[in-house]
C-alpha cells in the first residue's frame, strides 16, 4: 500500500491529468487518451480517495460521477437578481425596442450582441480562487436552490479554471441534448414507462434529483452566456473571456451593428437552429456595452437593455387519413394519427401520437379531419387541434377501440390511468415479440445477432414464445429457414451462448417488468443480490431501496406473483443465466460477521457508498436496530429515535471517522 505522501502525489497527478483530458474532450472536442485509459485513471483516483478520504478535493474529477444524496436543497440568495427577459414574437416589437434603446442612450452609438435562446434551466455558478464552490438555480430570481452536487456531474461545467480572479460568477443554461432525450425516452418506452414530454422539463427534473449519481447518468450539458466579474467593458469581451478560460459557450453568437443585422440573424437561424444538438426557442438580443446597460437600467422584472425574440411554434395542417392502434410489449395501447405527409421543422411528418382515449376525446377528433400538427419540444410530432372549418359534413367521430387489434381480447383501463391495456400477456403476438425484443436489447442480454425480423420468423414457426426458448434453438432447426446459412446460424447461436455471461442487473432489466428500467434494475440487483431474494420481497421491503417508490414496488410484486413468470425464471436459470449479483465484490474480510446500521448524512460518503463499502469488506448492512447489531454509524441529522434505541440496547455508536479506522 502507498504511504500517505505517495498517495498525495499520485492524487495530485491524477487530478491534473483528468482535468486536462476533460477540458480537451468537452471544450475542444479532442480525445487525448482512449476511453479505457481515462476510465482506468478515474477508477484509480476513486480508489485512492476512498482509502484516503482527506485527499478528496472539492474540484476532484470524481465529483462528476455523483453519489451525494440530498434530502433537501438549501435556499441561497443571489448576489445579483437573475431576471427573466421580456419577450416578443413580433419583429415590429424589436424595432420599437431599438427605438427605446436609441432614446435611452440619447442617440449615442451602440451595438447589439445576439445569442440563441436555449430551452433549458438557468443556473448560476460561483467560483472562488478558480474553484467551483456553489451552483444555484434561478428560483424566483432573488433566491434559488443550491444544486452544487448535481451541477458537478455536468462534464461541461469546469470544476476548476485559471482566471486569476479571487471570485466571480458565471450564468448559463443547463439542457438535455436532443439525442440524450430521445435515448432516454426509448429506454422508458422499452421499460413500459410513460414518456417524458420535452427535454426542458426533463432537464429541470434531473437537476432536482436527490441522488447526484442518477443526475450524472442523465448526461446534461451546459452553455454559459454571462460573466459577472470586474473589468469587462462589453458583453462580447465577457463571452470571449469565458471561452478563453475553458467555459463552454455556444459558437452561434454574433455582434450586430444595427437592428437590421439583428433581424438578419433571426432569419438566418429560423431553420438552421433545428440542426443544433439542443432545443432552441428564440434569440436573445442585448446591448453590447456594459456601461450602456447600466445607463439603460431595469424595470421591476426585466432589464431594459435586453429582449428575447421567440420563434412561433412550427405547425402544419394536414388530413387525418386514419387512426391506428399500436400494442406495446407491456400491452399498452397507443393511438396513432396516420397523416397525409406534411413538411414540419425540416422533416416530413406522416404519423403523430394521439396518446390515449382522453386526448382523442379532448380534440373531438372526427374521421378525415384536417388536423394541426406541431413538434412537441421540436422532437415528438403531436396533434394539437382540428380545423373545424374543413370538417366534412356527416363526418363520424373517431371511436376508441374496445378490443386488442392483435388478439381481440377486451381491453382494460386501470383506475386513475389514461392508458388502455391488453391483459392477454401470454398469447398476444405484439406483446410476445416485444418482450423478446426487449430481452435481447443491448442494455439487457445484448444478443445483437438477433433482430426483429428473425424474432417474427421464429415466432411464426412456433419456436419462440418465451425468452427461454432462445436457449433451446438448434443449428439443425435454424438451417431449415430460408436465408440462414452456417455462418449466420453460428453467429446467432454464439450470441445466445455469450448472453449467459450477462450480469444479473442486465438480465433483470431484460425480464421486462413494468416500470423497471435499467437504473431501477441496477438498484434492485445491488440491494437484493439474488433473484430469489427479490422474488420474495414485499412492497415495504422494496420501498426501502433508494429511488424505489410504491408504484414500482407494487409492479415488481405483481410480476413475481404470477406463476408463468416464476416458471420462466426457472427455465432461464436452467439455461445457465446469471441471477446473482457480482457488483459488490469483496475487497477484504475486515468486517466479516459484523452488522451495521447507517443513519444520517456523511462528509465523505453517500449512504449507498457507505453501505457498499461495508459489504465490500465483508460486513452486513441491516435496516433496524436490535441487540444483535454491532455498530450504528451516525452521521449528521440522524434521527433521535435510532440513537435512543441504540443507547438503550447498548449498541456501539460510531462516527464516520471511527468507521474508516476499522478498515485500516
Amino acid at each position: 500500500m502507498m504511504t500517505f505522501e505517495e498517495a498525495t502525489k499520485r492524487v495530485t497527478t491524477l487530478n491534473e491529468l483528468l482535468h486536462k483530458y476533460n477540458q480537451a474532450y468537452y471544450m475542444q472536442d479532442t480525445s487525448l487518451v482512449s476511453d479505457q485509459e481515462f476510465d482506468e485513471l478515474l477508477h484509480e483516483l476513486i480508489k485512492l480517495e476512498q482509502t484516503y478520504p482527506a485527499l478528496k478535493r472539492k474540484d476532484s474529477p470524481t465529483q462528476r460521477v455523483g453519489g451525494t444524496i440530498n434530502k433537501a436543497f438549501k435556499t441561497v440568495e443571489h448576489s445579483t437578481r437573475m431576471l427573466s427577459l421580456g419577450n416578443t414574437y413580433s419583429e415590429q416589437d424589436l424595432l420599437d425596442f431599438d427605438t427605446r434603446i436609441a432614446k435611452g442612450l440619447e442617440n449615442q452609438p451602440y451595438e447589439y450582441f445576439c445569442e440563441l435562446k436555449f430551452d433549458g434551466v438557468a443556473i448560476s455558478l460561483h467560483y472562488e480562487n478558480d474553484t467551483l464552490v456553489r451552483a444555484v438555480t434561478r428560483g424566483d430570481g432573488t433566491k434559488g436552490d443550491d444544486i452544487t452536487d448535481n451541477a458537478k456531474t455536468i462534464k461541461s461545467i469546469p470544476l476548476r479554471v485559471n482566471t486569476g480572479l479571487p471570485n466571480f460568477e458565471v450564468r448559463g443554461e443547463v439542457f438535455m441534448p436532443k439525442q440524450v432525450f430521445e435515448q432516454l425516452n426509448r429506454q422508458r418506452a422499452e421499460a413500459g414507462e410513460e414518456l417524458y414530454a420535452n427535454a426542458r422539463n426533463t432537464a429541470s427534473g434531473s437537476l432536482k434529483m436527490m441522488d447526484s449519481a442518477q443526475v450524472a447518468k442523465r448526461k446534461l450539458d451546459c452553455y454559459l452566456y454571462m460573466l459577472l466579474a470586474p473589468g469587462m467593458q462589453t458583453h462580447e469581451q465577457a463571452i470571449h473571456s469565458l471561452e478563453n478560460w475553458g467555459f463552454k459557450v455556444s459558437p452561434t453568437y454574433q455582434k450586430c451593428a444595427s437592428i437590421q443585422q439583428v433581424l438578419q440573424y433571426i432569419h438566418q437561424w429560423q431553420e438552421k437552429r433545428h440542426q443544433l444538438p439542443v432545443e432552441t426557442d428564440g434569440i436573445v438580443i442585448k446591448v453590447n456595452s456594459i456601461e450602456q446597460q447600466e445607463i439603460l437600467g431595469f424595470t421591476a422584472k426585466t432589464p431594459k437593455w435586453a429582449i428575447a425574440y421567440k420563434y412561433k411554434s412550427e405547425s402544419a395542417c394536414t388530413r387525418l387519413v386514419d387512426v391506428t392502434f399500436q400494442v406495446g410489449r407491456t400491452g399498452a395501447i397507443t393511438p396513432v394519427a396516420e397523416l397525409a405527409p406534411v413538411q414540419l421543422a425540416g422533416t416530413t411528418v406522416k404519423r403523430a401520437s394521439l396518446h390515449n382515449a382522453n386526448e382523442i376525446e379532448r380534440l373531438d377528433l372526427h374521421q378525415n379531419d384536417y388536423v394541426l400538427v406541431e413538434k412537441g419540444g421540436e422532437i415528438i410530432p403531436k396533434v394539437t387541434g382540428v380545423d373545424l372549418a374543413q370538417r366534412q359534413p356527416g363526418a363520424l367521430p373517431v371511436q376508441y377501440i374496445t378490443h386488442c387489434p392483435a388478439c381481440h381480447t377486451a381491453l382494460i383501463r386501470h383506475p386513475n390511468e389514461a392508458v388502455h391495456y391488453c391483459p392477454n400477456t401470454q398469447s398476444c403476438p405484439p406483446q410476445i415479440k416485444g418482450r423478446i425484443g426487449h430481452f435481447i436489447h443491448r442494455n439487457a442480454l445484448n444478443i445483437d445477432s438477433l433482430g426483429d425480423k428473425t424474432i417474427a420468423l421464429l415466432y411464426a414457426k412456433g419456436w419462440l414464445t418465451w425468452p427461454s426458448d432462445l436457449y433451446r434453438l438448434t443449428a439443425e432447426q435454424l438451417l431449415t429457414l430460408e436465408g440462414f446459412k452456417e455462418l449466420s446460424v453460428a453467429n446467432l447461436l454464439n450470441g445466445i451462448e455469450a448472453s449467459k455471461q450477462t450480469p444479473f442487473e442486465n438480465v433483470l432489466f431484460g425480464l421486462g417488468i413494468r416500470y423497471v428500467g435499467k437504473t431501477v434494475a441496477e438498484k434492485l440487483a445491488a440491494h437484493f443480490n439474488t433473484i430469489d431474494a427479490l422474488m420474495e420481497a414485499s412492497v415495504e421491503q422494496l420501498m426501502q431501496v433508494p429511488e424505489i417508490g410504491e408504484r414500482i414496488a407494487e409492479s415488481v410484486v405483481h410480476y413475481f406473483s404470477q406463476p408463468e413468470y416464476r416458471n420462466e425464471i426457472n427455465r432461464l436459470k436452467a439455461a445457465g443465466l446469471n441471477f446473482t449479483s457480482t457488483a459488490n465484490f469483496q475487497e477484504s474480510n475486515k468486517l466479516d460477521g459484523q452488522t451495521f446500521v447507517v443513519s444520517g448524512v456523511f462528509k465523505n460518503y453517500s449512504r449507498d457508498e457507505l453501505k457498499a463499502t461495508i459489504k465490500a469488506h465483508g460486513g452486513k448492512v441491516v435496516s433496524s436496530i436490535s441487540k444483535k447489531l454491532d455498530y450504528l454509524i451516525a452521521g449528521d441529522k440522524m434521527g433521535p429515535a435510532k440513537k435512543e434505541k441504540a443507547e438503550k440496547l447498548q449498541v456501539r455508536i460510531i462516527s464516520e471517522e471511527d468507521f474508516q479506522s476499522l478498515l485500516h
